[in-house]
């Protein structure tokens, strides 16, 4: 199921996304300032990719002014994107599975400092 949803994933919902957050992490890294956000793009796309089969963890509260900062930059609205998209998957019984990605790159989009994707 892991393969096959990672399969679907990636050909309807995890290319744009992916590419979007790769984009987003470009533009954030060519200011030196932007570099640690930059990288945290970059981590949501690898994730954003092939979601299915990984679990996020980390240490949130180890980077509390940076998760900040990210929440007030844009976090907050790509984490009710994620929930809305998640509750629109979660309509249909086949969706479920697509909804709960949704959830877990919402966490991500919330909070990307101090997560870490574990397989």
């Amino acid at each position: 199921m892991k393969t096959l949803g990672n399969i679907i994933w990636f050909l309807i919902v995890g290319i744009p996304l992916g590419i979007g957050w790769v984009l987003t992490g470009v533009i954030w890294c060519i200011t030196i300032v932007g570099i640690p956000f930059g990288t945290q793009c970059f981590k949501i796309a690898k994730l954003s990719f092939f979601p299915f089969g990984k679990v996020v963890s980390g240490q949130f509260s180890s980077h509390i002014i940076l998760n900040i900062l990210w929440i007030i930059f844009g976090g907050l609205e790509l984490a009710i994107g994620y929930l809305l998209a998640g509750v629109i998957f979660c309509i249909t019984i086949i969706g479920i599975p697509f909804g709960k990605q949704c959830f877990k790159l919402a966490g991500l989009a919330i909070a990307p400092f101090g997560a870490f994707a574990v397989k």
